[in-house]
């Protein structure tokens, strides 16, 4: 197999999972949210509402049968002003955001390493074979 052909591979093989990995951090963006009433339009969609309860995290049982807990995990229980509703939101953590970003530095920073030491691989395979292209044409001579 020849070096080029091996560092295509080793490259895929490498920066696909790494960028999988990394695809559920989001950039800013918000998450649509849901919550438990049956009505389609939420009360804090259209009001100003205040924090009851700040954001955090759904047990398993919630995850997987609560809607709002379903998103993304985490949950905070809000009150609108003006129709003094209580609902739940899906929120974000500012932790789970602090551990996606460090996770991803990680391993950005292991496969600059592992691409650092493919890249010298390569460089010495083809100072080699300078060496020997040289060193055969000054036999020949």
């Amino acid at each position: 197999m020849s070096d080029s052909r091996m560092f295509s591979i080793l490259t895929l093989l490498l920066v696909v999972p790494a960028s999988l990995s990394v695809h559920g951090a989001n950039s800013g963006e918000e998450y649509p949210t849901t919550e438990i009433s049956t009505t389609s339009i939420h009360c804090w969609q259209e009001e100003e509402f205040s924090i009851l309860t700040e954001c955090t995290r759904c047990s398993p049982f919630q995850a997987k049968s609560w809607a709002p807990c379903a998103r993304t995990g985490f949950i905070e229980k809000i009150n609108c002003a003006k129709s003094n509703k209580v609902e739940y939101k899906s929120c974000r953590s500012s932790r789970m955001d602090e551990s996606l970003f460090w996770r991803f530095e990680g391993i950005m920073m292991c496969l600059t390493v592992v691409l650092v030491l493919v890249v010298i691989a390569r460089q010495r395979t083809l100072d080699h074979l300078a060496s020997e292209k040289v060193r055969r044409q000054i036999l020949s001579i």
